[in-house]
């Protein structure tokens, strides 16, 4: 199970809600562990012209009191094969000739047979979720929705259909609830890390004068497919300029540059940077890397519960200045089912997270069982770029690594 069921139940408590339905794709999968390649790309205009576009609605309907549900579309209903929500509910047409089908002969072909055949079929995703709530007795209870993917014609329908309960968005609390990851997440999370340090630093050994700079993004390529995961990105600092991913580079000798790359493994993203160089790093660039080194460790060190994010953001500022780097802004961010999760580690805002639930200081505290991200880079115009970036996990008494990530020097491919 990727949610942190307890977590959730926690804040519903805390907030009030006895349901909360998670409408965003990725919110389907936290809560339900059902995926769909297509639930992000598919939208309401592209199966029903005119409409939004908006992404067509699924649902995760997770109450405080009995069981969890799902609604989707019938074409890809095998995907819930494998989710822990059992309740099915499907809307929309598929047609299937069950007049030449055979007979199910095991208990998986019996269920999705079930499901299929005899379960009732609901014209829309509203009218499954509208179902799904009064058979659970919530018709006029607090709903927690998540409503950023749902489209005012659903959402009107919702709210219409339902006049006695208290329906507020919820998508900035699941935000909150999805910071503090479950022992299956974290699995994934360190998995993702360890296929995207190993390859990542494979291609780096690719690298040479006159090299194309699309060998080395082929080969991060297709080594993480070998290994399951899926490409998210692979970029370059050319010249110290600036940074890039999709033109043509050839390398040369003098090239030191940042380097940022990063997959998705089981739904949940890597991200990391380091530095590499063809040949002997000049002295200046390794200046500005020790101040790099100092500086992460020094967010590091500070990262524990409580403490702020713009407090380890200040710290990682200082340990540069007093290097005499000041052409850098060092942060961090949360990692998870986005390539940026909550807590974004960065200078106080004022700005507020909100939503009909929650309302608190963008400047959030860290808490345990975190993944966190801190990078540091600078850029010197056609001298070089150099780069850190590493994933922790906060626990009770501190920071630790989320895997074995050396970024003590640049690495360097000395390029004949």
């Amino acid at each position: 199970m990727l949610l942190n069921q307890s977590r959730a139940l926690q804040f519903m408590q805390e907030y009030g809600l006895d349901v909360i339905v998670a409408t965003s794709p990725v919110n389907v999968t936290y809560f339900s562990n059902y995926y769909c390649w297509s639930d992000p790309l598919f939208k309401e205009y592209m199966g029903s012209p005119g409409a939004s576009t908006g992404s067509a609605l699924i649902c995760a309907v997770f109450p405080a009191e009995g069981k969890p549900a799902l609604v989707c579309g019938p074409a890809f209903v095998l995907n819930a094969r494998e989710s822990w929500v059992q309740d099915l509910h499907l809307y929309g047409e598929f047609p299937l000739e069950w007049s030449s089908s055979l007979a199910p002969v095991n208990d998986f072909e019996r269920r999705f047979v079930s499901v299929l055949r005899d379960r009732p079929r609901y014209p829309t995703a509203a009218d499954a979720l509208l179902a799904v709530l009064r058979d659970r007795g919530l018709a006029d209870s607090r709903i927690g929705l998540d409503s950023e993917n749902v489209s005012a014609t659903n959402l009107n329908t919702i709210c219409s259909d339902l006049p006695r309960a208290s329906i507020k968005n919820c998508s900035n609390l699941i935000r909150l609830i999805r910071m503090v990851k479950s022992p299956e997440e974290l699995r994934r999370l360190s998995r993702a890390a360890e296929i995207n340090e190993q390859v990542g630093f494979e291609s780096f050994f690719l690298a040479r004068d006159g090299l194309s700079s699309l060998k080395l993004i082929h080969h991060f390529r297709s080594g993480i497919a070998r290994l399951g995961a899926d490409f998210d990105h692979y970029s370059y600092g050319m010249r110290g300029l600036s940074i890039f991913t999709e033109n043509e580079y050839r390398f040369t000798s003098e090239d030191v540059m940042y380097m940022d790359w990063g997959c998705v493994y089981g739904h949940y993203f890597a991200d990391t940077a380091a530095t590499l160089a063809l040949n002997k790093v000049p002295a200046l660039l390794l200046e500005k890397y020790s101040a790099l080194h100092a500086c992460i460790n020094a967010g590091a060190s500070l990262m524990r519960p409580g403490v702020k994010g713009s407090e380890v953001q200040a710290v990682m500022v200082e340990a540069l200045k007093a290097r005499g780097v000041t052409a850098s802004f060092p942060h961090g961010h949360g990692v998870g089912m986005e390539l940026r999760d909550y807590p974004i580690i960065v200078p106080d805002n004022g700005l507020r997270i909100q939503d009909d639930c929650v309302n608190l200081g963008s400047d959030l505290p860290l808490e345990a069982g975190m993944v966190n991200n801190l990078e540091a880079s600078v850029f010197l115009p056609l001298v070089g770029s150099v780069a850190i970036e590493k994933s922790f996990v906060i626990e009770a008494n501190g920071a630790r690594a989320l895997i074995s990530q050396d970024r003590r020097t640049p690495f360097v491919a000395l390029s004949s």
